[in-house]
């Protein structure tokens, strides 16, 4: 199958990968060679996260917190889920770690104390600096909950007063949806072919530098009906559903669950995720290293 490359908890309970390639020796000339290092595939469903308060001072009230990879009580990188009720709106504060964000559902507000409000829709993105005074607001979709996807380099992840706030020449960074740049085959030349018309596969550069080693942040749009396997060349990679709905069969079974808004898939070492969405799905898309999108050619 053709494709393209982009340089770049619950562990499954009903299926757990473990790729392990072992070469195989003449006993009679030759040791048995080394078994390959291995990879693990993970993959947490929105619907069976564990929440719990996002600032352990404000107890069971609003905002919760879920990690979906990480312990963000730890001194460690940690994707997490955040939810808000509709209304929510905190006082200034600061944090001790720099965080992302990404808006999974209804509309989120996240700027300096005196800002006009800028509601982001699902499908934004923003960055909020270490040590600098914001606050964060939320509306619910009739009346629902908000959802967000925050992730951090390092933890722990801490919450406090604006009188602690400190500048370490980061700036904040808010993108509506609708601003969100996304590159196809007209912009990028390793973008497959063996598409059907006006079914590209799309990719939204965030953060990092996908040519190197180091982390890079993306959004990835795939059309409904693909079929492709995601393959994770890296030391690591992180994917969490942001809009739509797919399947992740790594186990084969064409019955696997959904995962919806908020789930998450990931591995560490080289991996492969096949991928089937029913609807068109945005995917934020998180690596260190890079990672192929290998597309079915259409039937014809």
């Amino acid at each position: 199958m053709p494709g393209f490359s982009i340089p770049a908890l619950r562990t499954l309970t009903t299926m757990s990968l473990i790729l392990t390639a072992f070469a195989v020796a003449d006993v009679a000339t030759e040791a048995p060679a080394a078994a390959a290092p291995t990879s693990t595939v993970d993959v947490v469903l929105a619907s069976e996260v564990q929440w719990g308060p996002l600032n352990p001072a404000r107890g069971d009230a609003s905002p919760r917190a879920a990690d979906l990879w990480g312990d963000r009580s730890k001194d460690e990188a940690t994707g997490f889920l955040v939810k808000f009720k509709d209304g929510f709106s905190s006082p200034p504060h600061i944090h001790n770690v720099t965080y992302r964000g990404v808006v999974i559902h209804g509309l989120i507000h996240n700027d300096d104390p005196g800002a006009e409000p800028m509601w982001m829709p699902a499908g934004s993105f923003w960055s909020q600096p270490a040590g600098e005074s914001h606050i964060t607001a939320a509306k619910g979709e009739e009346g629902g909950d908000s959802l967000a996807y925050i992730e951090i380099q390092a933890g722990p992840y801490l919450v406090r007063p604006s009188d602690q706030a400190f500048d370490l020449g980061e700036r904040p960074i808010n993108v509506d949806a609708s601003n969100v740049i996304w590159l196809d085959a007209t912009n990028l030349t390793w973008i497959d072919e063996h598409k059907t018309p006006g079914a590209d596969v799309k990719v939204a550069f965030l953060w990092g530098d996908p040519n190197g080693d180091r982390p890079s942040g993306s959004l990835l749009k795939l059309p409904a009906g693909f079929r492709g396997t995601l393959q994770g060349l890296g030391p690591s990679f992180r994917a969490v559903v942001i809009v739509g709905q797919l399947r992740h069969q790594a186990s084969g079974d064409p019955d696997s669950a959904a995962l919806e808004p908020g789930s998450y898939f990931g591995s560490t070492g080289e991996a492969a995720h096949p991928i089937v969405t029913s609807e068109e799905s945005i995917l934020y898309i998180r690596t260190s290293g890079r990672y192929n999108i290998v597309t079915a050619k259409p039937d014809k």
